[in-house]
């Protein structure tokens, strides 16, 4: 409440607009006082808490112009304002293009841009401020061993975060997709610093959402960028880029077969399964939904099976976290399964407790799909682990009655 104290009604505190002043001699907003008297039925000032026998109001004309003119005053004020912010914009940028020293300019575009309204970040675009943050960017691939180059391409980063609406217009989109900035980027995510990895991570997740044709030009980055990813996907310091990078992770692998095999490549496997066991709710059923989609790939399964804890951690997670985390656990039991599983995945199912909790899916609600792959995995393997004398003995008498079934 930037107004004059007396511009207030004392009742709402806000900048009056239909000022009336009763017999008291006290001014307030006409809307209020009348829902005082007539709502509330109260009979006193509220100010002064006088005893009021008259409900006139009268209405107070000085006070109105004087507000009117005050508003005025400030639309002008307000209008000098923009004229100015938007000359040092145009400075900056200019100052930015033309000096080796870029860091210390983006910084101060940096305040002027989280101070500003949509307006000032309306027109730093309009300026050209985008296309100049994007080659300060691809800077990097000429100059990557340059420290001054990097810290301009982390601040740019940095300013390009503070401008969420600008970074959901598809024109930006387009800007950023250009091979260039994308390879910059990739680089920023192997070697910056952890908010420069951050926020690298923030605008592919803005890219990953919005509707530009962008897995044309993920599919064409190399397995450096995918282990980068893998790398902030296992950040235990920060929860929210690990967050991030998983959701940018599925939006990637859902559109391209191609980019799975190149996450596969990077190791994605190994790193997903590793880190499921201590992970949260939310994000073990982000995790287990990217192992089932690897294990979608022939290599995707191998690498599951060679990893010798697979079964563990999924097993581990089924029953236990949600009913869609149960759902996509079956469903990567039934892909490793229904594919020649080595005798260790079997006895692993047995071991960690996978063939008992698949049993129980059958007497609890569920749907019927997964029940479906349920007895599907029982039917091809249930023989094998009727015969491990480790197996349950309630179980081997249960999978007995279903035989003729199975």
């Amino acid at each position: 409440m930037d107004f004059p104290l007396h511009f207030r009604c004392p009742i709402s505190m806000e900048l009056m607009k239909d000022p009336v002043t009763i017999s008291t001699g006290v001014t307030y907003e006409r809307k209020n006082i009348e829902k005082w008297f007539y709502t509330c039925k109260k009979k006193t000032c509220p100010a002064t808490m006088q005893v009021i026998h008259s409900f006139d109001m009268t209405p107070n004309h000085t006070l109105k112009r004087l507000i009117v003119a005050w508003q005025n005053g400030k639309s002008q004020s307000n209008s000098n304002t923009y004229s100015m912010k938007h000359d040092e914009l145009v400075a900056l940028l200019n100052t930015i293009e033309s000096s080796p020293f870029k860091v210390s300019s983006l910084k101060k575009v940096k305040s002027i841009v989280e101070l500003g309204d949509h307006d000032v970040k309306d027109d730093f675009k309009k300026c050209g401020g985008v296309e100049v943050l994007v080659r300060i960017i691809q800077q990097v691939l000429i100059e990557s061993s340059d420290f001054v180059t990097f810290r301009a391409c982390e601040e740019a980063l940095s300013l390009l975060i503070k401008l969420p609406i600008v970074l959901e217009e598809e024109e930006t989109i387009k800007i950023l997709l250009q091979p260039g900035c994308m390879k910059s980027m990739a680089i920023m995510l192997q070697r910056g610093s952890a908010e420069a990895r951050f926020c690298t991570i923030s605008i592919f997740q803005r890219i990953t959402k919005s509707d530009c044709q962008w897995n044309v030009v993920i599919e064409d980055q190399g397995i450096g960028f995918f282990k980068s990813l893998m790398e902030i996907v296992s950040d235990e310091i920060c929860s929210k880029a690990s967050s991030c990078a998983l959701q940018v992770l599925i939006d990637i692998l859902e559109k391209s077969k191609k980019s799975r095999l190149k996450a596969i490549e990077a190791g994605a496997m190994c790193t997903l399964i590793e880190i499921l066991p201590d992970s949260s709710k939310s994000k073990s059923e982000k995790i287990m939904y990217l192992i089932k989609m690897l294990c979608e790939c022939a290599d995707g399964r191998m690498g599951f099976i060679e990893h010798g804890l697979g079964v563990a951690a999924i097993t581990k997670k089924i029953l236990n976290i949600s009913n869609v985390g149960t759902k996509i656990g079956v469903k990567i039991l039934s892909l490793i399964c229904n594919s020649h599983p080595t005798d260790k995945v079997l006895d692993d199912m047995l071991m960690y407790g996978a063939v008992k909790k698949l049993v129980a899916l059958l007497h609890i609600g569920g749907s019927s799909t997964t029940k479906e792959r349920v007895l599907k995995i029982l039917k091809l393997h249930g023989d094998k682990w009727k015969r491990n004398p480790c197996f349950p003995s309630e179980l081997k008498n249960y999978l007995g009655m279903e035989s003729d079934s199975l």
